[in-house]
């Protein structure tokens, strides 16, 4: 995927939250570059694509299933960054939104850094 695809139609960051909803470890990883850098939330930053590709697979045996909403994108020469909502659905049915924005840099079309700012705390709360 190219640059530009991460630009103002959004269609890089459709495609890329789709492949997160659908909680497919191995075709998330296909998004980003061999080195990658992926820090979510407050957690550690990990390096390399099949060490991201493991822990994004964790996570998402960790819920029932999660859904984004784009509300915004914005992108620069070699950088993109989008907000939006997630709505996740844990093993017990129940649900929690919450705000999130990514910011990425890119090399060659891929994410070469991959930061997301979320505080998804009330995932994991005793009352869900």
């Amino acid at each position: 995927m190219g640059v530009d695809a991460w630009r103002a139609d959004a269609k890089g960051w459709e495609r890329l939250l789709a492949t997160i909803d659908s909680r497919d470890a191995d075709a998330f990883a296909s998004f980003l570059t061999e080195n990658t850098e992926f820090t979510f939330g407050n957690a550690p930053t990990i390096v390399g694509r099949a060490a991201v590709r493991e822990a994004v697979a964790g996570f998402f045996a960790a819920i029932g299933a999660c859904r984004h909403r784009l509300l915004q994108t914005w992108s620069g020469p070699d950088s993109a960054v989008c907000q939006g909502e997630v709505t996740y659905t844990r093993h017990n049915g129940t649900t929690v939104t919450v705000p999130f924005a990514n910011v990425f840099q890119l090399r060659d079309g891929r994410i070469a850094k991959y930061q997301i700012y979320i505080d998804n705390s009330p995932l994991f709360s005793a009352g869900g």
